[in-house]
């Protein structure tokens, strides 16, 4: 059942603000309480819009991408990728209650799960580095890893020495 026509907003304050009034004024329009909001959650889009949903108390659900595409083979045997197809493949997903919700930490452990997310990068970031660097010296300097430089200072006869 399709309420409505499609409501196009921009990921910003005035583009949320848009599409609330658009979910309010179907709302009224077809005397309904409440709403689920589903979503194909794919990037990080789904967050901003998330916070705001749930600072609206609108209930919002995430579908696997895999299952909306395994769908939209089912009913029409083509896996063409079409905005207005899968977002009737989404809503029936939802109305079926196959759809999942996120959780969406707040305070502190949103800070900690941004944290581990970088942590992570870095980590990848740096062994990718170690690794390119690694591949310069033995591309360049093959010999670098296998000389060895011994080296030793002592006092010979009240002087200092050094042999390499």
């Amino acid at each position: 059942m399709e309420f409505g026509s499609p409501c196009y907003f921009d990921n910003t304050k005035t583009g949320f603000e848009l599409y609330l009034d658009w979910i309010n004024q179907l709302k009224l329009e077809q005397q309904m309480e409440k709403v689920i909001v589903g979503m194909e959650p794919t990037g990080h889009y789904l967050l901003n819009l998330a916070h705001i949903l749930k600072e609206n108390h609108i209930k919002f659900v995430g579908v696997n991408s895999l299952h909306v595409k395994k769908s939209k083979e089912l009913d029409d045997n083509l896996p063409t990728k079409k905005d207005v197809k899968d977002v009737k493949v989404i809503a029936q997903l939802v109305n079926d209650g196959r759809y999942a919700e996120p959780t969406i930490p707040q305070g502190v452990y949103a800070e900690l799960r941004v944290t581990k997310k970088i942590r992570d990068l870095l980590t990848d970031d740096l062994q990718t580095v170690q690794g390119r660097i690694l591949n310069w010296v033995d591309r360049y300097f093959p010999e670098f890893l296998t000389v060895r430089i011994y080296f030793f200072v002592g006092i010979n006869k009240g002087l200092p020495t050094a042999i390499l």
